[in-house]
């Protein structure tokens, strides 16, 4: 094969999709109802192989789920990414029990280096409740860990997310968006405070002993709280023991979330309510004192319907979003920049990418053609200067042809350079000796 016919074939996959799409479908808090939202986030991380095998096309699949979003991130073979997404979307609508149009309706597209600029924005925490929180950057991270223990990833993806988490930590270090150890949860806490007198006299229920739970008590414990307990609905004691807290029973719960003047709930369990309105309305009843209840579950842990119930102040995502303060504009300012940046060079790489197979090609074929050129030379009696100046020569010619192509690629107009080695090569060995 001649290297035109090599760089048609490099063209074509170009043209036609062959060198990969990335796209993302997102759900999120910010433009997402909660109903669909605690849909999404019941099936989790494990739906990360289904969805991959949604569509031939789809490479590589990973799903990033939290308490507040849920996205999924893929790596297309095909030209035109509508037929995968519609095909991963009834994949979506069918674990979650959503009609097809409520998922499309309710999931948002972005593909190319839209998707870059915006995964880059989330692991920043930039796209957050709390914005500039903390834990995204270790949900992006993980969500990728889960992707290659499933052998969900290719190099794009890895590529992607390994670029996220370095973005993630350019905004942190060079803005003061990384000052306060923000999350979700500190959130919720400091919105609390104007609701209780005294976190050192309060008595504080917590529900869950997972990571979340982890992330709760220390926000707990930074604004002064001591009087801790811990229910794990899994049975689980571990969490208790390590952290010195009074662990509740299954039996003693009911009374201990009826006595408490803060109950904080953040469980997976998802089965059922941590809180029902009618079994806590029973168990407060001969209480008087007003109670808060945070539910940083999601899907709820607790029945709105405890809204209702006397003496109660629910604070769930829901009223944590629509009134999370907005932090100063040029520090947000100035990350939003970082973010754009890192996308702009991220986007340069991958053109530069798309022109390897053709820079490969060129160099086989400049190769080949000094290579025969040395055994010429030699049989003429050159000695070793000729062969050095053959060498350097061919040497500058790849390098600034090459250099070409890459300035090309980063402005986008890769395939023209392709194209145009394609058309200044249109021979074979002979023609060119």
């Amino acid at each position: 094969m001649t290297l035109r016919d090599q760089l048609i074939v490099i063209l074509a996959g170009i043209l036609g999709g062959v060198l990969r799409v990335l796209v993302c479908l997102s759900a999120h808090q910010r433009t997402t109802p909660l109903a669909s939202l605690e849909r999404l986030s019941v099936i989790g991380d494990d739906v990360a192989p289904r969805l991959r095998e949604a569509h031939e096309s789809i490479r590589g699949a990973v799903v990033l789920s939290t308490c507040n979003r849920f996205e999924a991130y893929f790596d297309l073979a095909d030209g035109s990414p509508v037929p995968a997404m519609d095909a991963a979307m009834e994949q979506l609508a069918d674990l979650t029990d959503l009609p097809f149009r409520a998922v499309r309706e309710t999931v948002d597209f972005a593909h190319g280096n839209r998707v870059a600029h915006h995964l880059f924005a989330v692991a920043s925490g930039l796209d957050s409740v709390a914005v500039g929180e903390d834990e995204i950057a270790g949900q992006v991270r993980r969500a990728l860990d889960a992707a290659r223990r499933d052998g969900l990833t290719t190099s794009a993806l890895e590529h992607l997310f390994q670029r996220a988490t370095e973005t993630s930590r350019a905004v942190k270090n060079s803005t003061r968006l990384g000052e306060s150890g923000r999350s979700l949860v500190r959130l919720a806490v400091e919105l609390a405070g104007s609701r209780i007198s005294s976190w050192e006299d309060a008595r504080v229920l917590l529900v869950g002993s997972g990571r979340y739970a982890a992330a709760s008590l220390a926000a707990l414990r930074d604004v002064g709280a001591t009087d801790i307990r811990v229910h794990s609905r899994s049975g689980h004691s571990r969490f208790a023991q390590r952290e010195h807290l009074r662990a509740v029973s299954a039996d003693d719960y009911a009374a201990e979330a009826a006595t408490a003047d803060v109950v904080v709930t953040c469980t997976t369990v998802t089965d059922t309510y941590a809180l029902t309105a009618e079994e806590h309305g029973a168990a407060r009843a001969g209480h008087s004192h007003d109670q808060l209840v945070i539910d940083l579950g999601m899907p709820r842990n607790v029945d709105p319907g405890v809204r209702a119930l006397p003496g109660i102040d629910l604070l769930d995502l829901d009223t944590i979003r629509i009134h999370a303060p907005i932090d100063e504009f040029a520090t947000l300012g100035e990350a939003q920049l970082i973010v754009a940046t890192a996308a702009q060079r991220h986007a340069a790489a991958r053109r530069v990418h798309e022109v390897a197979p053709a820079v490969v090609a060129l160099r086989a074929h400049v190769h080949g053609v000094l290579d025969a050129e040395i055994e010429r030379a030699r049989a003429r009696g050159a000695g070793p200067e000729t062969e050095a100046a053959l060498r350097h020569f061919s040497g500058a010619l790849l390098h600034s042809l090459i250099a070409r192509g890459h300035t090309h690629a980063a402005s986008g107009s890769g395939t023209a350079w392709t194209d145009a080695i394609a058309t200044v090569f249109d021979a074979d060995d002979r023609d060119l000796s």
